[in-house]
């Protein structure tokens, strides 16, 4: 487990219930909008999250919105900071991270740095619960740098602490131990205890992965005491979690039941919902190695559903290693082998040797940058003692100057200047150096990373391919008989309602009959046109599995753009006579033939043309002031590849959905009017089919922008 989720801001102690009282009448009795107000509103909320949540969260809002009615940025940017807090710890992650970055762009107006390097904490604690290595490490370097710049030696600590859990994440756990020893030694400085509990807490983790049991268990028990002074209920729980995870691996089973069901018990007087599944999977744990795998599987799965809730990619894939081992026991192939499928794509989310290897190539960037700093700190410290000791030396010589040492100090003067001139040329060379060594290493950061985000890419749509297509053929089945048998259900509604106009029937009794069978109608057709759009996702899938068979061939780029464009508007004006949008174009007239596969290729642009005039007219739909609908095509030649843009100025992307549009299944569009694998489709044909790009640039509100990158020289 990991403790740093849980570090807050200083005073996370639970106060008496009388301070929480006194309080709540200060804000009573000062309902005037000032900043007492807002300090006030903060003070309770901080006090009363350590409870109720949910009504922290309400006061913070409030206080947030005085504070900018009144424009207090110091009030606005510590509700933020602390809004993004209180969603963290209830695992809600989305407002967590649009709260905090409301924080950053406050305190980089402001030139806060102490605010900024509290706000790269933060960001570093979100995206290390939901899994994300790397992004962390970035935020918590950028932080550390912040706070050491600020002198905050309580930032320092909680950041160190938090590097140290995020390389014990990746498996660097040598590194975690080193970086954990020293936030363990500074917060005991500061007597910082709820950084002690968290660094403990962690380097016990780390040392039981070395198989260090013995130092792990005692900086557990460190942990838990000191957790149960602060009275943090959730802290030490984690910690419960911990021994019995370290007493289940040393196959002491008994010592294991006792703390994780200690654990359990911890979760639901605290409801920490967060928690519960990390100890229900490790009950699951022992009661799969005492051969009770009923057991286990009634626990796993309830975590796993939790976790799902909670995107806790960590215990959604140990949850999901516990049920396949525990319907592998019971003989059940066919469970096992759906929840391997899912442990193992959770596994290569969460570690690999190619995140180890970015989180190096971060960690040395870092120190590549403090060295730089160093250096520029001893070339202003030399340039500073060098004209002291010109000082001197002018002064000495113009004692001196009396006794006719004028030759002597020009020459000291010439000696002077020619090794000063010497030094700073060798200076200049050595800066030169290093600035060239940290742009190499940049580059090839940045490379490393664009490529393992395509590798990642590649591997879920080859994943994906053959899982849709044994799931798509096996629905095909089914979903004819529903669709056949609604059609001819239809027929038969026709013939019941003829039969029925036949017979002679009470006006009362045939106006309920006919009632009836039009509400059978009604459903009949809603079967049916369900039966049709489930149908259209299952041919999706099946496009999804199926490799391009098609062949390069030699095209005119520009003239498939236009045909399509133009088929694309035209289809979308069948539907909706009133919608009408400004069509712009800039086809490049050098452009000529380009080997292509066009039935594939004309896919991608018809997907990116009707998304195109879906943005522009729902923004129409929904806007009030005047709006003149666009969509700009432009098609570019370049050396080694031809590009495609499809802009629209229509309602754009939100910034947190962006990593995911490419993604299988995954749409912004309303239920019903998307199926989610367009663009993930078009993704596939343009980069595997093409060995080309496609990425996206967005506004929210604003504009959408979708780039199409081909290669001219593609080896077959």
């Amino acid at each position: 487990m990991l403790l740093a989720i849980w570090l807050l801001p200083a005073g996370a102690v639970l106060a008496p219930s009388r301070a929480l009282d006194s309080l709540r009448q200060v804000v009573a009795t000062h309902p005037q909008a000032d900043t007492t107000r807002v300090r006030s509103l903060q003070a309770l909320a901080t006090e009363v999250g350590k409870q109720q949540p949910v009504e922290a969260i309400a006061l913070t809002k409030q206080a947030l919105a005085l504070a900018r009615q009144i424009a207090d940025p110091v009030g606005e940017g510590q509700a933020l900071l602390r809004l993004g807090t209180l969603y963290r710890r209830q695992a809600d992650y989305t407002p967590a991270l649009q709260y905090t970055e409301q924080a950053r762009r406050l305190f980089t107006r402001r030139a806060d740095l102490a605010g900024l390097s509290n706000v790269y904490m933060q960001l570093s604690l979100i995206y290390m619960v939901q899994g994300s290595p790397v992004p962390a490490v970035q935020a918590a370097l950028k932080g550390l740098h912040l706070a050491e710049q600020v002198g905050d030696p309580q930032a320092q600590v909680r950041l160190r602490a938090t590097l140290g859990n995020i390389y014990h994440q990746v498996g660097d756990y040598h590194s975690a131990v080193l970086v954990l020893q020293t936030a363990l030694r500074d917060a005991r400085k500061i007597g910082d205890e709820r950084a002690i509990a968290s660094a403990l807490n962690v380097l016990g983790n780390s040392y039981q992965q070395q198989q260090r049991y013995q130092l792990a268990l005692a900086s557990y028990q460190q942990a838990i005491a000191l957790n149960r002074k602060l009275g943090d209920s959730k802290s030490e729980t984690i910690d419960e979690i911990d021994v019995a995870e370290l007493y289940e691996e040393q196959g002491r089973y008994a010592l294991a039941l006792l703390h994780g069901q200690r654990a359990r018990q911890l979760t639901r007087t605290g409801n920490d919902m967060f928690s519960l599944p990390a100890a229900e999977l490790i009950l699951a744990r022992v009661y799969l190695a005492l051969s009770q795998p009923d057991s286990a599987i009634a626990l796993a799965r309830h975590g796993l559903q939790l976790s799902q809730q909670h995107r806790n990619n960590e215990n959604i894939r140990n949850a999901s290693d516990v049920l396949a081992r525990a319907y592998s026991a019971r003989h059940d192939s066919a469970r096992a082998f759906q929840y391997l499928q899912l442990f193992v794509a959770y596994k290569d989310t969460l570690s690999g040797e190619e995140v180890q290897r970015q989180t190096s190539a971060l960690r040395y960037g870092f120190e590549l940058d403090k060295k730089q700093q160093q250096i520029a700190l001893l070339t202003k410290t030399r340039q500073l003692q060098a004209q002291k000791s010109a000082r001197q030396r002018q002064q000495l010589y113009a004692l001196l100057a009396g006794l006719g040492g004028l030759l002597v100090l020009a020459s000291l003067l010439w000696r002077n200047i020619v090794l000063k001139q010497r030094a700073n040329r060798q200076l200049n060379e050595r800066n030169d150096q290093i600035a060239q060594q940290r742009d190499n290493l940049d580059q090839a950061l940045h490379q490393l990373q664009a490529t393992q985000s395509q590798l990642v890419q590649r591997e879920k749509m080859a994943s994906l391919g053959e899982l849709t297509a044994g799931v798509a053929h096996e629905i095909q089945n089914p979903l004819n008989f529903v669709n056949n048998f609604a059609e001819v259900s239809g027929e038969l509604l026709a013939e019941l309602r003829q039969e029925l106009d036949a017979e002679p029937l009470l006006a009362a009794r045939r106006a309920v009959l006919s009632a009836l069978l039009q509400d059978l109608d009604g459903m009949q057709q809603k079967i049916a046109e369900h039966g049709h759009r489930a149908d259209s996702i299952v041919k999706g899938m099946l496009e999804h599995s199926r490799a391009s068979t098609g062949q390069r061939r030699p095209t005119d780029l520009n003239a498939l753009v236009d045909e399509y464009l133009r088929l694309s508007y035209h289809g979308l004006r069948a539907k909706n006579k009133n919608f009408n949008v400004l069509i712009t174009t800039h086809l490049d007239p050098h452009m000529g033939l380009v080997e292509v596969v066009p039935q594939d290729l004309s896919r991608v642009l018809l997907n990116l043309f009707t998304n195109a005039f879906y943005a522009v007219a729902e923004k129409q739909r929904n806007v009030a002031r005047p709006y003149q609908p666009e969509v700009r095509v432009c098609t570019r030649r370049h050396t080694s590849e031809v590009e495609i843009r499809v802009r629209d100025n229509g309602t754009g992307i939100a910034a947190a959905l962006t990593d995911k549009v490419f993604q299988p299944f995954f749409t912004t569009k309303p239920p019903g009017e998307g199926t989610g694998l367009g663009l993930s489709l078009s993704y596939d044909m343009v980069t595997r089919v093409h060995g080309g790009t496609l990425s996206v640039d967005t506004q929210e509100g604003e504009f959408t922008e979708f780039i199409i990158r081909l290669p001219l020289d593609v080896e077959e």
